[in-house]
């Protein structure tokens, strides 16, 4: 509030895909904005994909912006919230110190040169962050940001199944208490567009066993959301213990990797697979990244996926120089 002070405006910058965390978070420190007489607007880079997190922006309320980098340095302040400096998912340009970072993820040496930050790893999600901000400053926020924010938490550590501590389970038991319950059924089932099909066919269908590994290329896909929703439900085949899937989104080649070994490092391989050309990152349960494609062609983009599938599995421990083992066909049908 001492940073805000003095200032007119205020810009919040989300990662470019933003998840239903990002989106509460960056609801929540806008209420923290106006609060103290700061207009606030909210941007990123990219679009909104998935249905849930469409349903979620038309029940919040929420003009999300598209982010230029002229249209940055009209603001007093600039926040990044749910990602960080360098992280490789936001579109805030380099030259821009953002003047507050508020995130869960690991942290950044850039994230330092902001003039105010608060990263918390082992927290699961930036919303029960900004729960405890709107606590402290005794605002009280309305059944709408209130089931946000409740969902952001939910969707973020899958019902406290993964990467949660106290403090998100703390959250979650207060704000069930002012959120809508059936608004966030509602939102959970949000519309899809039949593109959503068609991509979750070509993922099953292009899916491959690499021994405890399950690798899916998805091609060209309509939204960069559609690789976290497919690794997350190829985790749940009962003979994987990873899950890589990739596909190639307005000339970037998108991925998302999922662990449920208690030692995995998703972040860590997140990383290996970017390379030096990408940028990676995460959680130990769940990482992604995005590699830039120098083409447009398909077999370009092929040699970019089967590069990064290598650099997945040399990652995990899966030394396997076969093409692995379809997940679903005819024969397996058989067999079932």
């Amino acid at each position: 509030m001492r940073l805000l002070k003095g200032s007119k405006s205020l810009l919040v910058v989300m990662q470019d895909n933003p998840d239903p965390d990002a989106i509460a978070a960056a609801a929540a420190l806008r209420e923290l904005a106006n609060a103290a007489g700061v207009t606030c607007s909210i941007a990123h880079g990219g679009n909104v994909g998935r249905g849930e997190n469409r349903a979620l922006v038309k029940y919040l309320g929420v003009n999300l912006r598209p982010l230029s980098p002229t249209g940055a340095k009209k603001y007093d302040r600039i926040a990044l919230v749910d990602t960080q400096p360098g992280a490789g998912n936001n579109s805030l340009p380099a030259e821009i110190v953002p003047d507050i970072v508020i995130d869960h993820h690991p942290m950044r040496s850039a994230t330092r040169r902001a003039h105010f930050f608060d990263v918390r790893s082992r927290y699961g999600a930036a919303s029960s962050i900004l729960w405890e901000y709107l606590c402290r400053a005794g605002i009280v926020p309305s059944a709408p940001l209130a089931t946000a924010l409740l969902y952001g938490i939910r969707s973020d550590t899958q019902d406290l199944g993964r990467a949660s501590c106290q403090a998100d389970a703390q959250a979650i038991g207060q704000l069930y208490e002012l959120a809508n319950n059936r608004m966030l059924g509602h939102i959970q089932m949000g519309e899809v567009s039949p593109n959503y099909f068609q991509a979750m066919w070509d993922a099953l269908h292009n899916a491959r066993l690499y021994g405890r590994c399950i690798v899916s290329d998805l091609g060209r896909v309509y939204n960069a959301d559609m690789m976290a929703e497919m690794a997350d439900l190829l985790l749940r085949h009962e003979a994987s213990d990873w899950t890589l899937s990739l596909g190639a989104v307005d000339g970037l080649l998108f991925f998302s990797v999922r662990t449920d070994t208690p030692a995995g490092r998703a972040d860590l391989v997140a990383r290996q697979i970017a390379g030096s050309r990408g940028a990676g990152g995460g959680h130990p349960e769940s990482g992604g990244g995005r590699i830039p494609l120098a083409s447009d062609s398909d077999d370009y983009r092929r040699r970019e996926a089967r590069a990064a599938t290598r650099r997945f599995l040399r990652a995990v421990g899966q030394n396997n120089n076969s093409r692995g083992v379809p997940l679903v066909s005819e024969a397996n049908k058989e067999r079932s």
